[in-house]
């Protein structure tokens, strides 16, 4: 999508060990214009495949998964960081690795927000080495939910996420594509079909 590679172009900042900073627009501060269009654009993608809910990881991917759920008319539902007091009933939980954070957290997701009537879109803003995706699968798994597609904002498609969740034989699809950065601030786009 030309948008969001534009935007990374413009406002992404590269940081030493492959982090990109896109905190002006997606992660942090909110441009609520370009999310409303990546919603957009991920409703053009899987509008066919029934979704019944759009399930995201806490915090970053809550904004894009709303943003995309105006779309589909469905509800969003986002699997927690930290178990809180307010979390009643049986729950899935999942452990994920953050690569951001360097840091495993365990997620979780109430049982009753979840179950073998979904089908379900999986949906973040970035994808490195894929460990947020295994854990948001892993609870679909545990509540025989079918998952219909991925949905990613930005791909770091030079780490290994991207490429093992598609062997595995689920449907990505990533706004951008990032094939190489360097240290200097060059961000290499692949092209996506």
């Amino acid at each position: 999508m030309k948008l969001l590679e534009e935007r990374i172009k413009a406002d992404g900042q590269v940081r030493p060990g492959n982090i990109l900073k896109v905190d002006s627009f997606l992660n942090h501060q909110l441009d609520v214009s370009l999310l409303e269009e990546l919603g957009k654009e991920f409703y053009e993608r899987f509008k066919d495949k029934g979704i019944t809910r759009i399930l995201t990881i806490e915090a970053s991917g809550i904004a894009l998964a709303c943003c995309a759920a105006q779309y589909f008319h469905v509800p969003v539902v986002f699997a927690k960081k930290a178990k809180s007091k307010n979390l009643d009933g049986d729950l899935y939980t999942s452990t994920v690795h953050s690569f951001t954070y360097n840091k495993d957290f365990t997620v979780t997701l109430s049982k009753k927000f979840l179950g073998p009537e979904d089908k379900v879109l999986l949906i973040d803003d970035f994808l490195a080495v894929g460990k947020a995706m295994r854990g948001l699968i892993d609870i679909c798994k545990q509540a025989n939910a079918e998952i219909s597609g991925i949905g990613i904002a930005i791909e770091k498609g030079f780490q290994c996420g991207g490429k093992e969740l598609r062997e595995m034989g689920h449907e990505v699809y990533s706004l951008a594509i990032i094939d190489e950065m360097t240290d200097e601030g060059q961000i290499s786009f692949r092209e996506n079909p």
